[in-house]
């Protein structure tokens, strides 16, 4: 199958191309750096430098490469994200969730394109009511932080652009909080940096609670959804959502350093902002049944809890080899 990938050298995008190759896909990678492009080639794909935010460029990408599937992994999230200048740091991305989706979809009419699959994420986009997990069809936040509007705003625009695209299959991903090779969450990464300076505190009671996805994880479960999985939303996460204050003292274990620190909400909103302390004391945890149901999926790494310890480097990771389609360890979230 011809599958063009946009952002294709970015988190996700660089674990997943060599997986749709393995898999026997013809693969078109887009990226914006010139300098990426022998990346993308040695993974085996055919590579086309093009800006996601021009429409014209976007459209003679996907007519060159004349794909049957397009996968939309496009972000611009800095990897040592700053709570405090939310709206600023996710500016980029947000434009790429809106304008280059608009893009995308409009290329993928005009050449046919049979099944779209989309990047979302399942973390705090969830109405934070309810302790039982979150799935597909519960609603999300109706009232967010202010500075956390914009951005929630684009993941609308995506899921629904995405939903809308009738005759074209239109699949959302929902990730989980990201970690591993490449992401913020990382051995070397700038999060656990922090971890280790004592730099990143459980605010409050570290009631929020987190749903984590191995990034070859989610890579895998992209792969599956290019060929599998009705249209609509997926979660993808792991099996085991855990609020702040037993995730983040366990990371900072894994890391060698000393337990967080705790910080009152009260003081957290002066350092961190409402959004941090939304992050770390309201959020909720997502349910991968349906991920697992319907793409004939299981993440690998089951729970956080073995990721942090193991699959924080290149070492822990075994891709492009890493398959996420067995998993005898952990129940479904």
């Amino acid at each position: 199958m011809r599958v063009f990938v946009a952002g294709a050298t970015g988190a996700i995008g660089r674990r997943l191309v060599p997986m749709l190759v393995a898999d026997g896909h013809r693969v078109t990678g887009m990226t914006r750096s010139p300098g990426k492009q022998a990346e993308l080639e040695r993974h085996g794909a055919e590579a086309i430098v093009a800006d996601a935010l021009d429409p014209r460029a976007v459209a003679e990408a996907v007519q060159r490469a004349q794909p049957e599937v397009i996968v939309h992994e496009l972000t611009a999230i800095p990897p040592a994200l700053d709570i405090r200048k939310f709206n600023e740091q996710f500016h980029l991305t947000n434009r790429l969730r809106t304008e280059g989706t608009d893009n995308l979809l409009s290329a993928a009419r005009a050449n046919g394109v049979r099944r779209f699959v989309a990047q979302s994420y399942a973390g705090w986009p969830y109405a934070h009511t309810g302790n039982g997990l979150k799935t597909e069809s519960d609603p999300l936040d109706p009232n967010p932080p202010k500075a956390m509007r914009e951005t929630l705003q684009a993941i609308k625009h995506v899921e629904s652009a995405v939903q809308s695209t009738a005759p074209i299959d239109g699949i959302v991903l929902r990730y989980g909080g990201l970690y591993g090779p490449g992401n913020g969450l990382s051995e070397g990464g700038p999060v656990l940096e922090l971890v280790r300076q004592r730099k990143y505190p459980v605010v409050g009671g570290g009631t929020g609670v987190w749903s984590f996805i191995h990034v070859d994880d989610a890579a895998s479960a992209t792969a599956a959804a290019v060929t599998r999985g009705a249209p609509g939303i997926y979660n993808i996460v792991d099996d085991d959502p855990a609020p702040v204050s037993e995730w983040l003292p366990a990371l900072a274990e894994a890391a060698g350093a000393k337990p967080p620190l705790r910080l009152p909400a009260w003081l957290a909103r002066l350092v961190v902002g409402e959004a941090g302390v939304v992050m770390m004391t309201e959020v909720r945890g997502a349910s991968n049944r349906k991920a697992k149901a319907e793409l004939n999926w299981q993440p690998v790494w089951s729970s956080w809890r073995k990721g942090f310890r193991y699959g924080l480097g290149e070492t822990g990771a075994a891709a492009p080899n890493f398959r996420g389609v067995t998993s005898k360890k952990g129940g479904a979230a």
